[in-house]
C-alpha cells in the first residue's frame, strides 16, 4: 500500500492539462509525495487486497493504515478512484473521500510515474510482481479451473452447427453428382451416410452384380439395389469422374465421423460443467444457450422469462413493434419435454420449464455441489404437471399442488315439456317426391282415356255411315308413342279440339268416297 500527499493543490484544478505536470518524474515530485509505503509479505496477500478493491471492499490492512496515518490528518480529504470503496471508508471511519474527473486524472499520472515516485523498487522486480499479480487476478475472476471452462463448449456447439451445414451440402452434391449414373439408387437407399459407403465401395454401376455390400445393405435392398442396376437409366460416366465422386465420398463418411465424436465430447464436457442444465433439457438445448448468452455465468443472471425467449429475440421485438403476440419459447422450444407435448399446452410448458432451467443454471454456475439431484428433481416436476395438463386430473395445480378441485354446486333446473300430438299418427308420411310421382301417374291415366276416348268416337263415325271402313293398322315405333303419351299428358285435350278433328276426319272420309264411286 502507498499514500501520497498533494504539494500543488492549485495545479490540480487544470484538469485539462494535468497530464503535463506528470511527463517527467521530476515534475511529479513536485505535485505529489510519498507518505506511506507498506509492501506485501507474498503473492497471497496482495491478491487478497487487489480483489477486496476489485469488489469495493475495505480489506483489513488498508483499515489498519488509514486508522494510523489519516486518523492523524482527519481534517483533510481522501482522493480515492472508487466511488463505492470511498463510500465504505466513509461509513466506516468517518474520513471525508472525494472522487472526481480531476481525482481520475491524478491517479493516471501517479501510474504513469510510480517508479520514479517510490525509492527502492528496481524496474524488473516490480514488472515480475505486477505481472504475478495480474495473472492471480485474472484467475480468480475466471475461478479458473480446466473442467469449468465454458469456451470449449461454446467452441463445440458451434462447430457441431457448421459440421451439420457442410455435410448437408456435401450429402446433396454427392447424391446429384452419382444420380447422373445410377438415379435409381437414390430411391432405394435413403441414409446419407450408407449411401455413401455403397458407392465408395462400389463405384461404377456395372459392379454392383459381382460385389458384395451385405455388410452394408440388408439382403432385401442388396437385392433390390443389383436389379436396378441392370436395368438403369443413369448415362455412363468416365473413371475419372467416378474417382472424384468416391473421394467427395471419402470426406462425407470422415466428417460424419469426427461429427459423432464432437458429439460425444459435447456430451461429456456439459456433464462436467452444467450436469443440472443438461439433465433439464439436454446437453445440445443447453450448450446453445451457453453459447447465446456467452457463458454460463451471463446465462445465470438472466430471468427466466429471458430465458424463455432466448433465440427469438427478432420474433420478441416485431411482435411488440407491430402489437401482435409475443413468441412463446426460443432455443428452449426443441427440449424434449416441450416436444412431446400437446400444442395447446407447449406455452405452458415452456414457462415451467424455464422458471425451472434458470434455478439449474444458476445452482450450476455458483454452486460448488457438481451432482445432478436438483435437475432430475425439477424435470420430474415438470414431466409431473405435462402429464396433468394432458391428463386433465381430479386435482388442481396450485400452490402446493394438493388442494382439490372444488365442484361447482348444484342446481336443479326443471324444464316443462308440452306434449306432442304428432307422434300419435300412424300414417307414414309422404314425402314430396313420392307426391310428385303420384301426380304424374295422374296424368298419364287421363292421357289414356283421352285416347280411348278418341277410339270410340272413330268406330261410332264408321257406324253412323253404314259403311264400316277397315282401317289398316300402322306399326308405330314405340318411341313415337311415348312422344305422344307425353304430349296428351301435358296438353289434355278439350272438347273443341275434338270436335275439329272430327269434322276433319269426316270430310277426308266422304272425299275417299266419292273417288270410290
Amino acid at each position: 500500500f502507498s499514500l501520497l500527499q498533494v504539494l500543488n493543490e492549485k495545479k490540480l484544478q487544470e484538469v485539462d492539462s494535468l497530464w503535463k505536470e506528470f511527463e517527467t518524474p521530476e515534475k511529479a515530485n513536485k505535485i505529489v509525495k510519498l507518505k506511506h509505503f507498506e509492501k506485501f509479505q507474498d503473492t497471497t496477500e496482495a491478491l487478497a487486497a487487489s480483489t477486496a478493491l476489485v469488489e469495493g471492499k475495505l480489506s483489513k490492512n488498508l483499515k489498519k493504515i488509514l486508522k494510523k496515518i489519516v486518523a492523524k490528518d482527519a481534517h483533510e480529504q481522501l482522493a480515492v478512484a472508487d466511488a463505492k470503496l470511498g463510500g465504505v471508508i466513509k461509513d466506516k471511519l468517518n474520513l471525508s473521500c472525494i472522487h472526481s474527473p480531476m481525482v481520475t486524472e491524478l491517479m493516471r499520472g501517479i501510474r504513469s510515474q510510480i517508479e520514479g515516485l517510490i525509492t527502492g523498487l528496481p524496474s524488473r522486480e516490480m514488472a515480475a510482481m505486477c505481472l504475478g499479480l495480474a495473472h492471480s487476478l485474472s484467475r480468480y475472476k475466471l475461478k479458473f479451473s480446466p473442467d469449468k471452462v465454458d469456451t470449449m463448449i461454446i467452441q463445440a456447439i458451434s462447430l457441431l452447427d457448421d459440421l451439420d451445414k457442410e455435410l448437408n451440402n456435401y450429402i446433396m452434391r454427392c447424391r446429384e453428382w452419382y444420380g447422373w449414373h445410377f438415379p435409381e439408387l437414390g430411391k432405394i437407399v435413403t441414409d446419407n451416410l450408407t449411401y455413401c459407403k455403397c458407392v465408395r465401395k462400389v463405384g461404377d454401376r456395372s459392379n454392383f452384380a459381382s460385389s458384395d455390400v451385405s455388410d452394408i445393405l440388408p439382403e432385401e435392398i442388396e437385392e433390390d439395389v443389383k436389379a436396378a442396376a441392370e436395368i438403369s437409366m443413369g448415362t455412363e460416366v468416365s473413371e475419372e469422374d467416378i474417382n472424384n465422386i468416391i473421394h467427395l465420398c471419402d470426406q462425407v463418411i470422415e466428417i460424419s465421423e469426427y461429427r459423432t465424436q464432437l458429439y460425444d465430447y459435447l456430451k461429456n464436457r456439459m456433464m462436467a460443467i452444467a450436469p443440472n442444465l443438461t439433465v433439464m433439457v439436454g446437453e445440445l438445448v443447453g450448450a446453445r444457450l451457453i453459447a447465446h448468452a456467452g457463458s454460463l455465468l451471463n446465462l445465470a443472471k438472466h430471468p427466466a422469462s429471458t430465458v424463455q425467449l432466448l433465440g427469438a429475440e427478432k420474433a420478441l421485438f416485431r411482435a411488440l413493434k407491430t402489437k401482435r403476440d409475443t413468441p412463446k419459447f426460443g432455443l428452449i422450444y426443441h427440449a424434449s419435454l416441450v416436444g412431446q407435448t400437446n400444442t395447446k399446452n407447449k406455452g405452458k410448458i415452456s414457462r415451467m420449464l424455464a422458471a425451472k432451467t434458470a434455478l439449474t443454471i444458476r445452482y450450476d454456475a455458483l454452486g460448488e455441489n457438481t451432482s445432478a439431484e436438483m435437475g432430475a428433481e425439477n424435470r420430474l416436476k415438470v414431466e409431473t404437471r405435462l402429464r396433468l395438463l394432458e391428463e386433465r386430473g381430479i386435482r388442481r395445480i396450485s400452490g402446493t399442488g394438493k388442494a382439490l378441485a372444488r365442484t361447482d354446486k348444484y342446481q336443479n333446473k326443471s324444464e316443462v315439456k308440452i306434449f306432442d300430438p304428432s307422434g300419435d299418427s300412424t300414417l307414414p308420411a309422404v314425402s314430396k317426391k313420392r307426391k310428385i310421382q303420384e301426380v304424374e301417374e295422374q296424368d298419364a291415366e287421363v292421357a289414356v282415356k283421352v285416347k280411348k276416348f278418341k277410339a270410340e268416337m272413330k268406330e261410332e263415325t264408321t257406324v253412323e255411315d253404314g259403311e264400316p271402313v277397315k282401317k289398316k293398322k300402322k306399326k308405330k315405333d314405340k318411341g313415337k308413342q311415348a312422344q305422344e303419351e307425353e304430349v296428351l299428358s301435358e296438353e289434355p285435350p278439350t272438347s273443341p279440339t275434338i270436335e275439329n278433328t272430327e269434322k276433319k276426319k269426316k270430310k277426308k272420309k266422304k272425299t275417299k268416297d266419292g273417288d270410290e264411286d
